[in-house]
């Protein structure tokens, strides 16, 4: 089982094996956590995902960190929010998998996630919190996961989650 634990900062700062990186399914860095990861590696990472030709929707592909504190970028595509009826629970799911998956295979022991789709990609938050904690807890591998949430209302819906799993 991963241990989970919950913070509140900013993931290009992560001294970790690994950070994941709500990637869009080109790799071609965008905005939110994607953009600031993409400036902080530098251009290095645009390069080496360029290699990578794309990654589709819950799949997860590795790249190095360059710059970033980290050795590794996990990159993931979440889905976007359609309401729900386009498998997106499952997708999501499966990004977080894919991620715990690609981390043991790059053989490390940390890995930081931001939290999936809950930006630009409009998945409710506290949908989004309960199918990432779950899929991060029930994962069968000795992992340290850290969920870094960039901004307060983030960093609340986790926590509920937590919480309510907790009683």
């Amino acid at each position: 089982m991963a241990n989970f634990k919950l913070m509140k900062g900013d993931i290009t700062t992560m001294k970790v094996d690994a950070i994941v990186n709500a990637a869009n399914t080109a790799l071609s860095g965008g905005g939110g956590v994607d953009g600031a990861i993409h400036r902080a590696a530098g251009p290095e990472l645009d390069a080496a995902c360029r290699k990578l030709n794309g990654c589709p929707t819950g799949e997860a592909k590795v790249t190095p960190g360059f710059k970033l504190p980290a050795k590794y970028v996990i990159h993931t595509p979440g889905p976007i929010w359609h309401g729900g009826s386009r498998n997106e629970p499952q997708l999501l799911r499966n990004s977080y998998v894919n991620s715990l998956k690609r981390a043991v295979e790059n053989d490390c022991q940390t890995v930081a996630f931001p939290s999936i789709s809950t930006g630009v990609y409009d998945y409710p938050l506290d949908q989004a919190a309960k199918i990432a904690i779950d899929a991060i807890k029930e994962f069968d591998a000795p992992l340290d996961v850290t969920m870094v949430c960039f901004d307060s209302g983030t960093y609340e819906a986790f926590e509920r989650v937590l919480m309510t799993d907790h009683q």
